[in-house]
């Protein structure tokens, strides 16, 4: 496929993936008992709201970005163990459903050429959400499953969460360009089946094996 048309396909769902993310951490945020978010104007489904745009520039040209994080303040939390917990896990999940409602359309979308451009949209909503969602439970800073972690560590691995909060975002780019220049599947040896079993699961090997061969390759 001729890669501007894919970027041009791609992206709403990419959009709309960082959106719904980033929402869902500030609501749940909220209902946990911290307003920062809402106080912050970040309680919207409006992307510009959420966008980085050196994040969003990095995502396009290398395929690997970052939206603006969501201000929490866990002092307010009236848990702060669940609070946390609970935001963190509020981003992954709110993809993980995304995910589920594209594959179910993608299901039932017709696999005509009128309505290529549409379940080009909606597959890369269904891959991109799993991949965002994938990718946020990886146990390193700043990605949420970092906070999900150090939430279940006993108090006896402190050093554990001090080492990874100072050099977690440099091991991560590591890992990332690792990945890149050896071809060796680090991270992308867990997103990738993680994607292929949820995104079969969810649209039908059939639909989705058709998406990836159209769309990608």
């Amino acid at each position: 496929m001729n890669i501007l048309a894919q970027y041009i396909i791609s992206f709403p769902a990419i959009l709309a993936a960082l959106t719904v993310h980033e929402y869902f951490h500030g609501y749940i945020a909220l209902r946990m008992g911290d307003p920062t978010a809402k106080f912050a104007g970040r309680l919207t489904f409006n992307p510009i709201k959420h966008i980085d745009i050196f994040g969003l520039i990095a995502f396009i040209i290398f395929r690997f970005g970052w939206a603006k994080p969501v201000p929490v303040n866990p002092y307010n939390f009236r848990d702060m163990k669940k609070g946390i917990i609970y935001t963190s896990v509020a981003g992954p999940a709110s993809n993980f459903i995304f995910a589920f409602c594209c594959g179910l359309l993608l299901r039932i979308l017709p696999d005509t050429n009128i309505f290529v451009p549409l379940r080009g949209i909606v597959g890369f909503g269904l891959l991109y959400n799993l991949i965002f969602c994938a990718f946020n439970l990886i146990p390193i800073p700043p990605l949420d499953g970092s906070q999900i972690l150090f939430s279940l560590l006993p108090p006896s691995y402190a050093h554990i969460q001090y080492w990874l909060e100072r050099y977690g975002f440099m091991v991560l780019l590591g890992l990332i360009f690792f990945d890149r220049m050896t071809g060796i599947p680090i991270l992308w040896g867990w997103i990738w089946p993680f994607v292929t079993t949820f995104g079969t699961l969810f649209a039908s090997s059939t639909a989705f094996f058709t998406f990836v061969l159209q769309f990608l390759m």
